[in-house]
């Protein structure tokens, strides 16, 4: 992915410009890995730009520092207002923001306490995440060599960055064995989720997610599946999947903010169901891009309009 710079950055309470983001060599988070992070899309409705579940994900942004005893020096409303004015900022219809809670330059020894905390939000245009066809013709994936890490070395309930290294082995293996991406099972060999996505299956008009306690990251998308689901009547669970059920399931998709709904058209070479995006996929997908887009009523309250100019100081 190449990188579309855009005008502003929003650190510690102001806007610099992007060149200027710069952390020291020998920040914290450059030698341990002591970041979270957030991925949350601004969609261009009919009403106007629009971030989508945006106080839910700077709310688990804020979980996720507490987990790793880093104190945000800002409120989830606080945080809200400013990737409002961010995206306004960047005149953005359409764009990924990347919140970034981070330990900067400080002690160089492993106890992160005397670093100070920083917080960056950016955002810019990206596209399909897998790819423009991929929500409609699916992706080819395979199960991974890698096992997503057990609860009690690194906590999967937050969204670190340390966390991405795992996520990084996962996604390099899957593309040098020319697939587009990588399925991780937990450490008892039970389905976990993608290198950046949760993961749903569908046998016999029923979705099945694995639970939280299979390493997977408590996904807002995910989530949101989840409550349309249950709009549509289609019954949905969490359950422990073993790595076989992959193969015989009608359908199987990824979901994330950046992947959206991305159905998956082949596991480890075998084809699942017809070999295309199945029925239940696609209705989920248009529900999901109705809302997203506002040609549905935002019935659940998960579209935070960009408006008019708060009074925000732009330096």
């Amino acid at each position: 992915m190449s990188l579309a710079k855009t005008d502003k950055i929003w650190c510690n309470g102001k806007f610099i410009a992007w060149d200027d983001a710069k952390i020291h060599v020998l920040s914290h988070v450059v030698s341990y890995g002591s970041a979270v992070f957030e991925g949350v899309r601004c969609y261009d409705t009919a009403q106007g730009p629009a971030i989508f579940r945006l106080r839910e994900h700077m709310q688990r942004l804020i979980n996720s520092a507490r987990i790793y005893r880093m104190e945000v020096p800002f409120d989830v409303e606080t945080l809200c207002q400013a990737n409002l004015d961010l995206v306004r900022v960047n005149k953005m219809t359409a764009c990924y923001l990347r919140p970034i809670v981070l330990r900067g330059y400080g002690d160089v020894g492993v106890d992160p306490r005397n670093c100070p905390v920083d917080v960056y939000l950016a955002c810019w245009e990206w596209g399909k995440y897998l790819g423009d066809e991929a929500l409609r013709e699916g992706v080819d994936v395979c199960v991974s060599s890698w096992n997503r890490p057990a609860p009690n070395t690194l906590p999967q309930m937050a969204k670190a960055a340390a966390n991405y290294m795992n996520s990084q082995l996962i996604k390099m293996e899957a593309k040098a064995n020319g697939y587009v991406e990588g399925i991780a099972l937990d450490v008892n060999g039970y389905v976990s989720e993608g290198s950046g996505e949760n993961i749903f299956l569908v046998s016999n008009g029923k979705l099945s997610t694995p639970p939280l306690g299979n390493s997977s990251l408590p996904g807002i998308t995910r989530d949101a599946i989840i409550t349309i689901c249950r709009d549509l009547d289609i019954p949905v669970g969490e359950q422990m999947i073993p790595r076989e059920m992959l193969y015989i399931a009608d359908e199987v998709f990824f979901c994330g903010t950046a992947a959206e709904i991305t159905p998956l058209r082949s596991i480890d070479r075998v084809k699942i169901g017809a070999g295309s995006r199945g029925p239940i996929t696609k209705r989920i997908q248009e529900e999901f891009f109705a809302l997203t887009s506002g040609r549905k009523a935002d019935r659940h309250g998960w579209l935070s309009p960009v408006g008019v100019p708060s009074g925000a100081a732009v330096r």
